[in-house]
Order: C-alpha cells, then structure tokens, then sequence
C-alpha cells in the first residue's frame, strides 16, 4: 500500500511528500441495490440521481481533473461533475470497487454463514468468495493514488470500498470501518 497519505480538508504534501489534493466522492445511490452485495455489477443510478448529484456536488471546489470508476453509477456522476466545472473526464479501472467474486448480486444476509465468518476472521487475506481481497483492493487503491501524487485538485468519483481503501492508508483498520453515505467526500492531501 502507499504510504504517507494524510485525511485532510484541503491541500498539502501527500504521497512521497509530493503535493497533492485528491478528493474521492463516492458515487449516489444505485438502482434496486438495497440488501446487495454489488461490487463490479455495473448498476445505474437510482431514481433521485439529480438531485442527489447535485447535493453532492455543490459543495465542492471546482476541481482541475476528474478521474472516475469506469462503472455506469460513478461515470454518471462524473459526467455530471464535467458538464457543471467544464472538465473532461478520465476513466480509471484502479478505483473500481471491490470484486466480490460469487457474491456479487445476491442479497447480504443470503450469503454462507460460514463464508462471511472466514472472512472476518481474516479480513485482509480471505478470499471466500473467489475475487478480491481486501489486502488487495488496499494495494490496488494505493497504487491508483500514486498515480495522481502532485496532481493539483484531482476528483476522484468512486465506491465506499475505495474510500474506505484510501482512509486506511493512514488509519490502519480504523479506516476499513468507517462509513461513507453514498455522495459524500474524502479528502486526502
């Protein structure tokens, strides 16, 4: 993983001490995907993307790049970040959510029971499910970031599990279990 990243609000030095402000947001609601595990199912937006792209959005400064998932919920968004801050749009397979492999698009509480406790037990390394590991997707996401060390204002638009990726470069577990809502921002510097 990338180290030297720091959460903040605004800019600074960030990987390798190269300055850099990079903020994800994490992509709006998805269609019918309540109770499901959907890492790289490609899902659309739900029905109240506009307005919720445009809570989202507000706040934010305009940035100089807009790098985004190459998924249909965060190229949405990122598309209409572009047409709002007049940025083209860059699509980047390093900040895809996680691969749930065989869980993919069933419901949370119908996986094996037994699957998901070998997961936590070895929440890094486990791979119940035949796709990623959490250790891998830290790798994967720390790698991606890198990519943009000393980029100025650089959105990145993409999942919780990548968000909670990059909050674990300095946070260690802490920032596996953290929570990010769907259309909001972490900033890292």
């Amino acid at each position: 993983m990338a180290r030297g990243l720091a959460v903040a609000a605004a800019g600074g030095a960030g990987l390798g001490g190269l300055a850099m402000t990079l903020t994800l947001l994490r992509h709006t609601r998805p269609r019918d995907a309540d109770g499901l595990c959907y890492g790289r199912l490609d899902l659309d937006v739900g029905a109240d993307f506009e307005a919720e792209a445009d809570a989202a959005l507000a706040p934010l400064t305009p940035p100089a790049r807009i790098v985004s998932s190459p998924l249909r919920r965060c190229r949405r968004l990122a598309d209409r970040a572009a047409a709002r801050f007049g940025v083209a749009v860059t699509l980047d397979t390093g900040f895809l959510e996680m691969d749930f492999g065989t869980w993919e698009g069933r419901p949370w509480d119908a996986l094996p029971r037994e699957e998901l406790d070998a997961w936590a037990a070895d929440f890094l390394n486990a791979r119940p499910h035949g796709g990623e590991t959490v250790g891998e997707l830290g790798a994967r996401v720390g790698a991606a970031l890198a990519v943009y060390a000393g980029a100025p204002a650089v959105l990145i638009v993409t999942h919780a599990g990548v968000l909670k990726a990059a909050a674990a470069q300095t946070a260690g577990r802490a920032g596996w279990d953290r929570s990010f809502p769907f259309g909001t921002t972490l900033a890292l510097a």
